[in-house]
């Protein structure tokens, strides 16, 4: 009878395997789909798209504009990867898989952490593609290598917690069109209504408090700074505060959401 009890154990597998597996799907489901190609393709459009257009006018205001604007294009690219994540999961829980998910012996948050895992891989395709494309138009981080490394590990901890909260956002709606389109919304405000296109001084005074303090331009502050020789004292401290502000936020809201029937 022991004999039987510890096979039994051992025929169940870890949680890091049921993380793999599910993984290797996630995966597996976004290269069928083009979601890589797209991910290396939407830093370019965004580069061409927001460089070109402004690059003149911010030159007579003696504004390095590839320097300036990489921040928000990285930023751009890590949110789309969000609206890709939010329209997975909302597949996934429509087609049935999550409820499946939810009778079988895996932890609760497995299958969360697989599919934004698959969301981390793909925004680090596009942070990739978007240093690349920067390069091209002239834009450099000065810092050093350990900046760097800072640059792309601050720029992929906004895209986890953005596929976190997209994700339960996903679940819960169960319909990939209108999460997609409950997302396009705010991403575009906050977006335009950011430092990330044009400084703080472009836009009209009554609206500046708001403008400089929303997390787009936050993220955005410290993006420029870790492209910059050194470290401005203080300056990360608001974004840091914005990043784990939203993982608190959004990790219990996807450990319910996991657990969630119906």
């Amino acid at each position: 009878m022991t004999t039987l009890v510890n096979r039994h154990i051992r025929a169940q597998p870890s949680s890091f395997i049921q993380w793999l597996a599910l993984t290797k799907r996630t995966v597996r489901m976004m290269r069928v789909k083009g979601e890589f190609i797209i991910a290396v393709l939407a830093p370019l459009i965004f580069t061409i798209g927001f460089y070109l257009p402004l690059k003149y006018v911010m030159q007579v205001q003696g504004i390095d504009y590839a320097q300036f604007v990489m921040a928000i294009i990285v930023l751009q690219a890590m949110s789309f990867t969000m609206t890709s994540a939010a329209a997975y999961s909302a597949v996934e829980a429509m087609s049935g898989f999550v409820e499946r998910m939810q009778t079988m012996p895996i932890a609760p948050l497995v299958p969360v952490a697989a599919r934004v895992t698959g969301a981390l891989i793909r925004s680090t395709l596009s942070l990739i593609a978007a240093l690349g494309f920067g390069y091209l138009i002239g834009f450099r981080v000065y810092g050093g290598p350990a900046q760097t490394a800072l640059f792309c590990l601050f720029a992929l901890g906004v895209a986890t917690a953005l596929a976190l909260g997209a994700d339960v956002l996903g679940l819960s709606a169960k319909n990939p069109a209108s999460v997609t389109q409950a997302l396009t919304l705010p991403t575009l405000i906050f977006g335009m209504l950011s430092c990330g296109f044009v400084p703080e001084t472009g836009f009209p005074a009554w609206i500046r408090p708001f403008v400089r303090n929303q997390p787009v331009s936050q993220f955005s502050f410290a993006l420029r700074d870790l492209a910059d020789p050194g470290i401005t004292p203080g300056l990360l401290g608001p974004p840091l505060a914005w990043l784990i502000g939203m993982f608190v936020i959004f990790l219990p809201l996807a450990a319910w959401a996991s657990r969630r029937r119906g």
